[in-house]
């Protein structure tokens, strides 16, 4: 059985739709769970829904509400021919979901109603292309994934309970493959033991597809795309970035960690448990190699750039020029933690802890405010982060030139530098 994660990109029109569809048919006699996203830019469109709701503003709430219903009815309009009504039914069953939470007010807190409102897009999208399967003749089975992946209740980052899960996804979906080819359930999204919806968090639908291919003992899982493949860089900001067609899951989580937008570390960690490989291919050429993800030691790799912009640098310094180890450390970590700020560079001299940050202003001000009681602290913004993995003076010396660098950091495999214009 392969796992199938199609992004909201894959399916942001009606020709898009076909497209995904034709990529799940060429794939006949095979078993497949398909994880869908929602469409385009349907979550923040549900954001500013939740947004008017949480504010006590109902009517803008039912306005862009109704403007997201008519965008998808009208998709359904255009993509399917015999299954239309059916499509609709369905639909506006979630709709009325929504609806019905939309004319209460808000007595919980925005993270409880962020989670039932936002989950609703993968339901939106992911019932149309069951449908839209099923008309092209694909023995295709929907499944709310609310019913499978039990988490707790820690809304917009819920935690999954993995022994429910996998003993529910055992007894549900496998015999499922039995009678039907393709599985469409959502990514993205689960439900508490008191049947309220959750979200896992940032990349939840990756994340997702990797925990039904180790509940499920799947084969592989592919993330469709609309790169070609994992690139040694942004090809948007380097033009001489190249593909990688393999990768270890040890390598994909340093290039995480360094901020590169590849794959979450999370989603990595169910299928490097059970040896499950990984893909990233292309939803707009499929038959392009794409890279492959798995245990396998990653050999001959050119340099990996990440570029993180819009980096603060704060220094703590020492208020009496005493050596700064001997100052509330513990105490300055204890903020960090408390205002949810992680650093990404640290340094320290005799007299001063150097610390780089995303510049999150709010937060950074916050930050530089109640630091200012331990150490006299100073702030320089506007600054870029540069990581290279697998670096060569060549690459160094290209990346660097014409730059000030503040702070810099190398080991054998990694060099990361504070720039400054």
């Amino acid at each position: 059985m392969k796992v199938f994660k199609f992004g909201g990109a894959s399916i942001n029109s009606v020709d898009r739709f076909k497209n995904t569809a034709k990529i799940i048919q060429s794939f006949t006699g095979e078993k497949m769970l398909i994880v869908i996203s929602a469409m385009g830019k349907t979550t923040n469109a549900l954001e500013s829904v939740v947004n008017a709701f949480f504010d006590g503003r109902k009517e803008d709430a039912l306005l862009l509400f109704d403007q997201l219903k008519k965008n998808h009815l009208d998709t359904i309009k255009y993509l399917m021919v015999s299954n239309w009504q059916q499509a609709e039914n369905q639909l506006k069953e979630f709709f009325t979901e929504i609806e019905w939470l939309l004319h209460d007010k808000p007595i919980r807190n925005y993270d409880y109603y962020y989670d039932q409102i936002v989950c609703c897009g993968e339901l939106f999208s992911s019932s149309i292309l069951s449908n839209y399967l099923e008309e092209q003749q694909v023995k295709t089975k929907w499944l709310d994934v609310r019913d499978i992946i039990r988490t707790d209740d820690h809304f917009r980052d819920a935690t999954i309970d993995w022994d429910f899960t996998k003993t529910t996804m055992q007894s549900t979906i496998t015999p499922l493959f039995d009678e039907y080819d393709v599985v469409v359930t959502q990514g993205f999204i689960g439900s508490t033991d008191a049947n309220e919806s959750t979200t896992l968090g940032r990349e939840g639908s990756d994340y997702s597809a990797a925990v039904f291919a180790n509940g499920l003992n799947g084969n592989s899982v592919t993330i469709w795309k609309d790169v070609d493949a994992v690139m040694s860089a942004d090809p948007k900001k380097y033009p001489d970035a190249t593909i990688i067609h393999a990768l270890s899951f040890t390598e994909v989580i340093e290039m995480a960690y360094y901020g590169a937008q590849v794959i979450h570390p999370k989603t990595i960690k169910p299928l490097q448990n059970k040896n499950i490989p990984l893909f990233v291919k292309s939803f707009l050429a499929p038959n392009l190699e794409g890279t492959k993800i798995s245990r396998e030691i990653s050999k001959n790799l050119p340099p990996i750039i990440v570029n993180k912009e819009k980096q603060v640098l704060i220094q703590f310094k020492s208020k009496d020029f005493s050596f700064v180890e001997d100052k509330p450390i513990h105490q300055l970590h204890a903020l960090f933690n408390s205002i949810r700020i992680k650093p990404n560079l640290s340094q320290n001299t005799a007299i001063s802890l150097l610390r780089c940050f995303d510049d999150h202003s709010e937060k950074i001000d916050l930050l530089a405010q109640a630091a200012t009681e331990l150490f006299d602290v100073e702030l320089e913004r506007n600054l870029t982060l540069l990581t290279i993995r697998h670096y060569n003076e060549n690459a160094i010396a290209q990346l660097t030139k014409g730059k000030k660098i503040l702070l810099e950091q190398k080991t054998t495999d990694t060099v990361q530098m504070l720039m400054r214009e």
